[in-house]
């Protein structure tokens, strides 16, 4: 009996290797990334829920959050060249599997040391399957078809991302069968098992690439650097900033540096030397690190301050927070769809200046004393627009100046940099936030917070200058 692939082979030799199922390939795609997305957010709805039921300190919620985001970022970097060289298919399916495992164990963790041990389990499959994706979509559609294909990508993450921390809330205040926050983590399970099912039965067997290496040296330097960075950052304010914290982030700084020079050096460099003598590309990563920094740790911080300073269940804090969801998909949609192709980067600079007026005006809102949850939507709506406007040119026009042969690589590398900042974020901003939480109470630590995030996006804004003008022609995703 034939193959899946070899029938999709012999059925339409001049037609791409997964053309046949090509739609089941993109179910199953969507599937991978709508986990990782929720996943990587919806822990911030359910932090206090853990803290309450597995104990732990402030220091734990980060690392519970920051463990999956730099695990995640540290895996992107050598596992798409890891699926040169074993097969995307195959790693997608160990991706996934894991992915999956650890999602039961994170719902079944007895403690939080496993609960955050399980989340960096899950970050690391998770990175081994999402860039395998992308390789095989494009593999199955033909090139007249592909940004057709894409079409009804944007739509469900957005989606995902408007109703993940609705459905997490709802979740955790049913409490079903008494498994209150660890459902979150649950009812990836039988999702996954439907992508694991799909994935084995539908995905192309893409050749593999003979001449692709692996640079373990690299691997190595870059993984040691970033921990070098965080644990730190994370541990050190609980510790009262003991002299060791200070020079592991000196020694991070020293192995980035032998990490750059080992990339030189390598003739299989984990990335492509080329990109930092590009000028956008450079400041694309500034956009990203700073974009990133100041979203995802205000993001920690707001589930915080709606829960444990106003009070709030998980259901009433993910309903407060929909107008951002809303305001984002709303913005992303717009920017996408018409003001993006049409204005390039003047629109991440609107988009910039919106989102910094939005969290300006929460800052102000919460500073002064916040009675109802009305008295956010108008704050989180105008900054979720804003930031909506951004994310949908922002990698195109950051890969704008590239060469075809550089793009791929530069891709893998942002998706990086962006997890990697969402885990500076929680670090940095995290622990200025329990710095100022004793002595200011929630209200004002939320406000001086966002404050900081404010600035984090106007250090976006000058790096945004520096980006090409127009994103890439004929980039569809």
């Amino acid at each position: 009996m034939a193959t899946v692939e070899t029938q999709s082979q012999s059925a339409a030799p001049d037609l791409p290797i997964g053309y046949q199922f090509r739609w089941f390939v993109m179910a199953v795609v969507i599937i991978a990334d709508v986990m990782d997305l929720l996943d990587s957010t919806i822990a911030q709805l359910a932090g206090p829920s853990i803290l309450r039921d597995l104990g732990g300190g402030n220091t734990t919620l980060q690392w519970i959050l920051a463990g999956y985001t730099l695990a995640f970022a540290v895996g992107l970097i050598t596992s798409s060249r890891a699926g040169d060289l074993y097969g995307r298919k195959q790693m997608f399916v160990i991706g996934m599997a894991g992915f999956t495992l650890f999602s039961l164990a994170c719902g079944l963790a007895p403690t939080a040391g496993w609960l955050i041990a399980f989340r960096v389990l899950q970050g690391l499959f998770g990175a081994v399957m999402i860039p395998q994706g992308f390789a095989m979509v494009k593999q199955s559609f033909p090139e007249d078809e592909l940004q057709k294909a894409f079409i009804p990508f944007g739509p469900i993450m957005g989606l995902s991302a408007v109703l993940g921390p609705i459905i997490a809330g709802f979740l955790i205040d049913a409490n079903l069968f008494g498994s209150h926050w660890r459902s979150i983590f649950l009812i990836n399970v039988p999702v996954g098992l439907i992508g694991v099912y799909l994935s084995v039965r539908y995905l192309p067997n893409i050749p593999r690439d003979r001449n692709a290496r692996l640079d373990p040296v690299g691997g190595l330097l870059i993984t040691i650097a970033s921990g070098l960075l965080i644990y730190p950052l994370v541990q050190g304010r609980d510790l009262g900033w003991p002299a060791w914290t200070y020079v592991m982030m000196a020694g991070s700084a020293l192995v980035f540096g032998l990490f750059a020079w080992s990339e030189r050096r390598s003739s299989h460099p984990v990335i492509e030397p080329s990109l930092f003598k590009n000028r956008g590309f450079v400041a694309g990563v500034i956009f990203l690190g700073t974009f990133f920094v100041g979203m995802v740790g205000l993001g920690l911080v707001m589930n915080l301050y709606l829960q444990l300073g106003l009070g709030y269940t998980p259901r009433h804090s993910a309903i407060v927070s929909t107008p951002y969801a809303f305001g984002m998909a709303f913005g992303a949609a717009l920017s996408g769809a018409l003001l993006g192709p049409k204005f390039g980067r003047h629109v991440m600079h609107a988009g910039l200046l919106i989102t910094a007026i939005g969290m300006g005006a929460f800052a102000l809102v919460v500073g002064s004393g916040v009675t109802s949850g009305w008295e956010l939507t108008g704050p989180f709506v105008v900054a979720g627009f804003g930031s909506g406007l951004i994310f949908a040119p922002m990698f195109d026009i950051i890969l704008a100046d590239l060469s075809d042969r550089e793009v791929g690589t530069a891709s893998g590398v942002l998706n990086a940099i962006q997890q990697f900042a969402g885990a500076l974020g929680v670090a940095v901003l995290g622990t200025l936030f329990f710095n100022w939480l004793p002595a200011r109470g929630f209200a004002h630590a939320t406000e001086l917070t966002a404050w900081m995030t404010v600035g984090c996006y106007g250090l976006a804004f000058l790096a945004a200058f520096l980006l090409p003008l127009k994103a890439r022609e004929g980039a569809g995703h």
